[in-house]
């Protein structure tokens, strides 16, 4: 038996299956560490729930034995660097242990290999893999679908949820939060259908461009879906008809008026996560580009609700779309 086991998810939301793993970690293990991912970007159809809002769910859904035995902590993303991320991970364990007075205790990674987002159970060989047969069938992916999908005034019910769960995705409903997720989900559905008919799915191909001057870096204001009102990079789509540069530059023109020579790209990063957009697989080449003398003006035009310099120290993590945080942060 374990002293400790570490199970680690979004939960987005909380759902029957996870509180089965819950339950059989805890008796398998004297306590539970819960890392909750995607800690602190902003809401979006795919992570409609803060870390706070997710901890509290997984507590209502708890007795009072599993809550006392369960810590549950934060876990932020890190999309491009695998062993920053592992080391947070273990960083994060490791305070725990401490805090406990147990830093020598047997730990264990639980978990299942559901898909390709299981690979992180492969990045700690220090721990024991404890692994959990999935016998529910049950992903929050179509959960949260139907549950923002749902038409106005349709009374809804989940019974893959904990009751606990359900009854504060109830409550969700009747806010604002949940009516600006809603329009995402509903955008990004709309999206994917315009292409259902397509023989295979489309890879996009995207432009952005990381411009930075004088420890600020260029960013504009989505001013629409999905990210609407989120900070972002400016770009956008490849056309047809042009080279990557060019569609880099033109974007750029387009979005805040700054028109840049061909020469001003440095270097080019290309970001190709596969599940680093909602609305299908987007590949993006991010053009670096560093500008000398005093910020030069700009100003937010076609679907750029706005354009502005935003000084380096002031980036955070829940105000940017996508991956764009990361982009900013790993090439600046």
């Amino acid at each position: 038996m374990h002293d400790y086991l570490v199970f680690i998810g979004r939960f987005q939301p909380f759902h029957n299956a996870h509180l089965r793993m819950v339950r059989s970690a805890l008796a398998r293990a004297g306590r539970l560490i819960l890392l909750v991912g995607t800690a602190d970007a902003p809401r979006s159809s795919r992570n409609p729930w803060t870390f706070a809002e997710r901890e509290a769910m997984i507590r209502a859904a708890l007795d009072a034995d599993e809550n006392a035995r369960t810590d549950i902590r934060p876990l932020h993303d890190d999309p491009y660097h695998d062993e920053r991320w592992t080391a947070q991970v273990e960083a994060t364990v490791a305070a725990v242990l401490a805090a406990h007075g147990t830093p020598a205790a047997r730990v264990g990674l639980f978990g299942h290999e559901k898909d390709a987002s299981s690979f992180y159970l492969r990045l700690f060989p220090q721990w024991d893999y404890v692994s959990e047969a999935d016998t529910d069938g049950i992903s929050a992916t179509p959960i949260r679908r139907r549950y923002f999908l749902l038409p106005d005034g349709e009374a809804w019910d989940e019974p893959q949820l904990p009751p606990a769960v359900a009854a504060a995705l109830r409550d969700f409903r009747t806010t604002d939060a949940y009516r600006a997720v809603a329009a995402e989900a509903r955008y990004v559905a709309d999206y994917k259908q315009s292409w259902a008919a397509a023989p295979y799915p489309p890879i996009f191909v995207t432009v952005d461009a990381l411009v930075l001057c004088r420890e600020h870096v260029l960013v504009v204001k989505r001013g629409g879906q999905p990210g609407y009102g989120l900070l972002a990079l400016p770009g956008g789509f490849l056309n047809p008809d042009e080279n990557l540069r060019d569609a880099c530059l033109r974007e750029l023109r387009e979005e805040t008026g700054l028109q840049l020579p061909r020469d001003a790209i440095r270097r080019v990063f290309t970001a190709d996560k596969p599940d680093r957009s909602a609305i299908g697989r987007v590949i993006t080449h991010l053009h670096i580009i560093h500008l000398d003398g005093e910020p030069p003006a700009v100003k937010g035009m076609d679907d750029a609700a706005a354009a502005f310099w935003l000084p380096l120290a002031d980036l955070r993590r829940d105000r940017f779309h996508d991956d764009h945080y990361y982009l900013i942060q790993d090439n600046r």
